[in-house]
């Protein structure tokens, strides 16, 4: 019996509180979308008991109905006359979601946007920089090679230039413009500015302005006085001066008119953002630099300071600050020959590994493991940034648990007496300046042992609740891991007695339950098969007619002979990929035949983005038929 799509929206409504309680709506490809305002007005059992709705769970502040490929279009569209709602996007849920959120999730999650999408690049530099420094210490006629500096050079690019990346990161998820981001952060490392890293050493100030005081001359500017000092190294600083450009510029848009809006905007927003940034932002967070570093020269000349330094160490990362230390280290290096700070550093900075190495380890989400892993060898060898704001202050809990593991190990690093010979060396290669390897040795363990122990007991990923209990398979003993095999195009990989469902391109066959998927996995969008791809191109595993294209261009819905509802999902929550990398070659109401082209989409691009690339051929209706096969066995 058809579903009564009417029917079905106005039981949705019903129970979840009505339309007053309905924030945001949207759908995808298989599921509907809602953001609630009171969740206490939902009716959980009767939502799971409604026909037509196969599931229910919340992920990032959004009640999602697994409803079905097709069949969720029609819903939707139902949803919306009943609610009087007009459509929406999946972002503007999303941004719904995100503004329920308390404020510090709201800014922690701000973090993360702006930095998720650059990790890649701060993570192979920061594994390059490591390499490359244990290797210059460890070879010393290697550190004055051409090939040395050379790397060194490509090595350091991101982190020198680390403003630029981030303006540009903090511009698209603000909504400005992202080359005024750009503009704003070049501003700000400028190289007519002194080097960020420099200020403090008079003979650099000195050589730089052409000064013999170590003065840092000023600019004077109404009423300020700006220093000429560039902001290497820093990141709040960057992003809260990127907000306010956002927010100067979209002002503009609104009030000036479009005859000059193109350059009157740009222009207006550019100097508004900059003056505000060297007036105002920069100096003070110069100013709680100052006080960090007066700080810190007190609390590091006792254990219990140590092990508070321990705690205050990654927050100084979040806040850009944590270059300025190479001050403290000089001055103890110039004074005793020893570098006492070394060792908190080494404790806070691996107790950072730990803690990302254990959510690495027992994450079972592919895109967080595939950034979690190599983020924490980075942050072995030294470099934690993108440890820090790509997993463990995201999820906040290993964050708290890094910090406990790094009390306990600068605790152990001042008490023992270790000091390294240099500085700006911590983690593995700190081995190669190290006074006492023995006790440095039991300083790591002790930091990143406890982080990762912590870790595993106080973070608990955040999983979307199982959908209903798959119902049972007929001939399931037809599919096993060992059918795991290639096919060709031709072979039938679905088959009940409405028709064959052939695979749509090269690959190796894993039946449903397998996918990397609770959805897919548990059987609530019907039966089928994953693809592992040997090809980029999607073809019509039958004849049909096209009955959905997803907006995010992912998946593609073809309803054929016998009223088979057919979905083919490609990759695992590629919808957040927002249709890059994704070229469909058909529309809605195309009729298809078997092997004709359907969609193309960009392997290398799924895999970046962190997302698993099978391709997923599921009869949504399968609950229909009461023969339905499916795996590797058919053919044979």
């Amino acid at each position: 019996m058809a579903l009564d799509y009417h029917k079905c929206a106005q039981e949705i409504v019903d129970n979840i509180g009505g339309r007053d309680n309905i924030a945001q709506a949207a759908h995808c490809a298989t599921r509907l979308r809602l953001v609630i305002k009171d969740n206490s007005k939902v009716n959980d059992k009767a939502l799971e008991n409604i026909d037509g709705v196969k599931g229910k769970f919340e992920s990032n502040g959004q009640l999602q109905l697994i409803i079905g490929t097709g069949t969720v279009n029609k819903v939707y569209d139902e949803f919306l006359a009943i609610t009087g709602m007009t459509a929406a996007t999946k972002d503007d849920v999303k941004a719904a979601a995100a503004a329920k959120q308390p404020v510090w999730k709201q800014m922690l999650k701000a973090l993360g946007d702006v930095f998720v999408p650059i990790l890649p690049a701060i993570v192979a530099s920061g594994l390059m920089m490591g390499l490359i420094e244990a290797l210059g210490k460890a070879i010393p006629s290697f550190s004055s090679s051409d090939w040395y500096q050379w790397l060194d050079m490509i090595s350091s690019t991101a982190f020198a230039y680390l403003p630029v990346i981030v303006a540009v990161s903090a511009a698209r998820v603000f909504g400005g413009n992202i080359f005024l981001g750009a503009v704003v952060g070049l501003s700000m490392i400028n190289s007519s500015l002194l080097n960020g890293w420099s200020v403090g050493s008079a003979d650099t100030i000195n050589s730089f302005f052409g000064v013999t005081d170590g003065v840092i001359p000023v600019w004077h500017l109404l009423f300020f006085n700006v220093r000429r000092s560039g902001y290497q190294g820093h990141v709040i600083p960057v992003i809260i001066a990127v907000w306010i450009m956002c927010k100067v510029e979209n002002w503009l848009h609104k009030h000036v008119p479009e005859m000059i809006d193109l350059f009157v905007t740009p222009l207006c927003t550019v100097l508004a953002t900059c003056f505000l940034t060297f007036t105002i932002i920069g100096p003070i967070f110069a100013q709680l630099e100052t006080w960090v570093l007066e700080g810190a020269k007190i609390l590091v000349g006792n254990p219990f300071g140590a092990a508070a330094m321990g705690a205050l160490y990654p927050w100084t990362v979040v806040m850009g600050l944590h270059h300025m230390y190479n001050i403290i280290e000089a001055g103890m290096l110039a004074s005793t020959g020893l570098n006492t700070w070394m060792p908190i550093a080494s404790a806070a900075n691996f107790a950072q590994f730990g803690a990302c190495l254990a959510v690495g380890l027992k994450t079972k989400n592919q895109k967080t493991k595939v950034v979690a892993i190599p983020s924490s060898l980075s942050a072995a060898l030294g470099i934690t940034e993108p440890a820090i704001f790509g997993v463990n202050l995201r999820f906040f809990k290993p964050f708290i648990a890094a910090m406990i593991g790094g009390i306990v190990g600068s605790f152990y690093g001042a008490i023992s007496g270790i000091g390294a010979t240099a500085y700006g060396v911590t983690g593995i290669p700190g081995y190669l300046t190290i006074d006492k390897p023995l006790q440095y040795t039991i300083l790591l363990a002790i930091s990143g042992g406890i982080a990762f122990a912590l870790t595993n007991v106080m973070w608990k990923e955040d999983a979307p609740e199982p959908a209903e209990k798959a119902p049972e398979i007929r001939k399931s003993e037809d599919v096993s891991a060992a059918d795991n095999v290639p096919l060709g195009l031709s072979d039938v990989v679905i088959r009940c007695k409405a028709g064959d469902i052939c695979k749509p391109l090269n690959g190796t066959v894993i039946p449903y339950n397998k996918i990397a998927d609770p959805t897919f996995a548990s059987g609530a969008l019907g039966m089928g098969v994953g693809i592992e791809p040997d090809g980029d191109i999607v073809y019509a595993p039958l004849d049909g007619n096209i009955s959905s294209v997803a907006e995010s261009k992912h998946a593609i819905g073809i309803t054929g002979a016998g009223d088979m509802e057919v979905l083919i999902h490609v990759g695992i929550d590629t919808v957040e990929m927002n249709g890059d990398g994704f070229v469909p070659y058909v529309k809605e109401g195309d009729k298809v035949k078997k092997g004709q082209p359907l969609l193309k989409f960009d392997i290398d691009k799924i895999k970046a983005a962190g997302h698993p690339d099978t391709v997923v051929v599921l009869l949504t209706n399968s609950d229909d038929y009461d023969d339905v096969t499916y795996g590797a066995k058919l053919n044979q």
